[in-house]
């Protein structure tokens, strides 16, 4: 992380409209500290969209590994007969 990447609190409240310009041109969060800690983060919309993407995919792999090892699978001929009488009703 670039030292520019990090900004005082301070910071962002007397530049938040650069701040937020900022963000969204290099597509990069920036890290907003209070008291020289980090506090929050901010980042374009765009990214955070593609990281709860990311983590709803995440979510469904972890939950069919899941199955998996619990037994709870079908083969590809079961769900397209499961898919077939689905569709028929």
């Amino acid at each position: 992380m670039r030292a520019s990447d990090i900004k005082p609190i301070t910071y962002m409240k007397t530049h938040s409209a650069e701040l937020v310009a900022a963000v969204n041109k290099r597509r990069s969060p920036v890290v907003i500290t209070q008291n020289g800690a980090p506090r929050a983060v901010i980042m374009d919309v765009r990214s955070y969209d593609k990281i709860q993407d990311a983590l709803i995919l995440l979510r469904l792999i972890s939950q069919s590994e899941e199955e998996f090892r619990k037994g709870d699978w079908l083969t590809q001929q079961q769900m397209e007969r499961k898919v077939q009488a689905r569709l028929s009703d």
